[in-house]
């Protein structure tokens, strides 16, 4: 692995970390020490060995659930994980390097099992409660795991495994946390044994599980405590985003190292999510995009809530275009925006901005976080690119996953033997080191040989008043190869039409990138994340025949 942490000699620009001799990108950021990689050590023993010596008390809210009310403290974290993992590894014999499948929502029980498995060294492998008996059978034909966790509603979709199925929301999972069977035995777990599987998106294809290591996540908590400011008060985060997703787990395993409380709503409406950052007073409020732009359209169902706790909102998971960002600081004029970028595949974000003054950079991703490098590499030649020239995104550094679970194929086309990820996102850096997300290079559009990025439409879409949500898709031509179609969600009320839209970004860009076709949709599919699913979207293109084209 090369140095991560380099002298910044002459060849490197302090403003942007770039190298002008090896053509790689530093962060800026500090670098504390990360432990040997070659000590064992958990996850659970690394966050928790923090949080004895962060500032909030034992008796502290560490996670409370915004639906009922009810909380624990960090001192019941730490309890409740230690006694759960005695009861699976005396009662159950669950080992180190087994697998255990997860299929629940946002609640109080999954963080403490969470950590629970990841001392006695058993991998998570969390499942998307809404996900389909089909779906959750291939994922168990990636994970192979010999237990399941699940809540009453979602129990039935999971088949016999051997140790069975145990139910969140039961009085025996409520025994095994509280009720002590005797001491555990200490698990030696390596930082290179895995620590979870997760599942990439499957937007443009089959999903992979994502391997990611103890020594992954490790990295990821170390350097965003690094990156913590100073407070008065303390910060409680309201999680909307899921547990079974990187971006949600990785924001449990840092505010319990930070000891900052976490405030879980499980059902999302604005009106909710408004009345629940009042009730328990939220300083930090992590969402997916849809959020955001609820939030700015939200009319009614934002007014007459008391937000004066709110001081920024977190954004990850896909982008967010600089119109609704724009609309968001109008109505919310004193909550920061931060934004950030990362993948499963990099343990979440390897990028964010920080602060009054990065937050200022709209459309930015942040910089680079600690022990974080990046290249920007032309996609045709495979010539790194300095400042400013846009490129697909290449990244390295320790928390990049170990590959994808059971398949060598697809974990050699992503990395490479120098440990470079290519991301397939097409970004460029600034002069000053920020980061900014240009669009997926399989989602670029080829019109007549031009390469046109929906992103780039999409925010200009967003820019239009009538307009509260679009996505562009590659639609098929004979002549052109591809066009851009539009799907949009207009006002209600609003009477737009087709050869509006088109109209409106004819005036804006050059001819080839013109939107040929639009269709109205009342919402735009996304996952849990709020990617757009580009995929449903093309399908339904092709089964519709009444779209306008030019």
């Amino acid at each position: 692995m090369a140095d991560l942490n380099p002298n910044h000699s002459s060849s490197i620009y302090p403003n942007t970390g770039f190298c002008s001799k090896t053509m790689i990108y530093h962060s800026l950021r500090p670098h504390p020490p990360l432990p040997p990689e070659t000590a064992p050590l958990s996850l659970s023993d690394y966050v928790f060995s923090h949080l004895s010596t962060s500032s909030a008390p034992e008796t502290a809210v560490a996670f409370i659930d915004a639906t009922t009310g009810r909380s624990i403290s960090f001192s019941q974290l730490v309890r409740f994980s230690e006694t759960l993992a005695a009861s699976l590894q005396r009662r159950l014999g669950l080992t180190r390097g087994d697998s255990a499948l997860v299929i629940s929502p946002n609640s109080l029980h999954v963080p403490v099992l969470y950590f629970a498995l990841f001392s006695l060294g058993v991998i998570v492998s969390p499942s998307n409660p809404a996900s389909t008996e089909s779906e959750i059978s291939r994922q168990i034909e990636l994970c192979k795991p010999v237990i399941a966790f699940a809540t009453s509603s979602t129990a039935h979709k999971v088949p016999s495994l051997k140790f069975s199925t145990v139910v969140l929301d039961s009085p025996e999972f409520h025994s095994m946390m509280t009720v002590e069977t005797g001491n555990l035995r200490r698990v030696r777990v390596s930082q290179s044994d895995p620590a979870m599987i997760l599942y990439s998106s499957g937007t443009t294809g089959r999903v992979k599980g994502v391997v990611l290591t103890h020594r992954n996540w490790i990295s990821a908590v170390a350097g965003a405590n690094v990156l913590r400011q100073e407070r008065a008060s303390p910060t409680v985060t309201m999680c909307t985003v899921p547990y079974f997703h990187v971006y949600g787990c990785g924001l449990c395993m840092r505010a319990v190292a930070l000891g900052q409380s976490v405030v879980a709503i499980e059902r999302l409406n604005v009106r909710s999510l408004m009345s629940a950052v009042q009730e328990f007073r939220v300083t930090h409020l992590a969402v997916a995009p849809p959020v955001i732009v609820m939030m700015a359209n939200g009319g009614d169902l934002v007014d007459g809530c008391d937000l004066r706790s709110l001081e920024a909102v977190l954004c990850g998971g896909a982008p967010v275009s600089t119109a609704v960002i724009e609309r968001f600081k109008k109505r919310f004029p004193n909550v920061l925006v931060t934004q950030a970028y990362g993948l499963t595949e990099t343990t979440g974000g390897i990028s964010r901005t920080v602060g009054l003054e990065e937050s200022q950079r709209l459309g930015a991703s942040g910089r680079l976080i600690p022990y974080c490098q990046a290249k920007i590499v032309d996609p045709d030649t495979g010539i790194a690119l300095p400042p400013l020239r846009t490129g697909e995104l290449w990244v390295r550094g320790p928390s990049i996953m170990k590959g994808y679970v059971g398949n060598e194929e697809a974990t050699a086309e992503i990395l490479d033997s120098e440990g470079w990820l290519r991301t397939g996102d097409i970004c460029h850096f600034d002069r000053d080191g920020f980061i900014y997300v240009v669009d997926r290079i399989k989602e670029l559009i080829k019109y007549k040989g031009y390469q046109v990025a929906p992103a780039e439409l999409e925010h200009l879409l967003h820019s239009h008043p009538d307009t509260v949500e679009a996505a562009v898709i590659p639609y098929p031509d004979a002549q052109a190869g591809q066009v851009p179609m539009a799907f949009v969600v207009k006002r209600p009320q609003s009477t737009i039409d087709e050869s509006e839209i088109m109209d409106f970004i004819a005036k804006q860009v050059a001819p080839y990138k013109k939107i040929r076709r639009v269709s109205f949709i009342n919402s735009i599919p996304k996952n849990a994340t709020g990617k757009v699913l580009r995929k449903d979207l093309i399908k339904l293109a092709s089964s519709r025949s009444g779209c306008s084209k030019l």
